[in-house]
């Protein structure tokens, strides 16, 4: 892992408005994830894919505070008002690209998506050795994940919270998507 480049992903996505927390594994990746939940007041966080080690330790959390966890497989049925009900949507990136202050996730089923979109609060997690240093970098990633999946591939970019300029021409954060975004950086 290249310090240098840690810490310009940490610079860009704060300037961005968004919150960097540098964590060393699993269990202090969860206890974040607890205090960004404690501080949405939520009733109900939605999960993405995880492994399956992340996932129980994000499940015990989440019973711990008298949570609602929501998690994959979602029938289409009950989406998005599945997703869309809870309060933080917490998602696995792909890998994070320094120079912009991106978290990359890759989907193939678009509820996963619903995920780091729908929630009014994002926490994506993501490995450091997982990080590029520039967007030159993250091509071949996504051309082979293209290559792969030439069907339902989705390729998310997230840089902090949601942004738009449409109001008056006033940069406004959560229109579109979640007002307060999180990165949880495993080392």
């Amino acid at each position: 892992m290249d310090e240098s480049v840690l810490a310009q992903f940490k610079q860009k996505y704060e300037s961005l408005a968004g919150v960097v927390h540098l964590v060393s594994g699993v269990e202090e990746a969860a206890e974040v994830v607890a205090s960004v939940l404690d501080g949405a007041e939520a009733r109900r966080v939605a999960l993405g894919e995880f492994p399956e080690t992340l996932r129980e330790v994000l499940r015990q959390r989440c019973a711990a505070l008298g949570l609602e966890m929501v998690q994959p497989p979602y029938r289409s049925a009950d989406l998005p008002a599945a997703i869309d009900a809870a309060q933080v949507g917490v998602s696995p990136a792909e890998f994070a690209i320094a120079e912009t202050g991106t978290l990359v996730e890759f989907a193939t089923d678009d509820a996963l998506r619903l995920v780091s979109t729908l929630p009014r609060v994002h926490v994506g997690v993501v490995r450091a050795v997982d990080l590029v240093a520039t967007l030159r970098d993250a091509a071949g990633r996504v051309r082979t994940f293209y290559q792969q999946n030439p069907k339902h591939a989705t390729v998310t970019f997230i840089s902090g919270p949601s942004r738009t300029g449409d109001i008056e021409m006033r940069l406004t954060l959560g229109v579109h998507g979640p007002e307060s975004a999180h990165a949880v950086v495993i080392r």
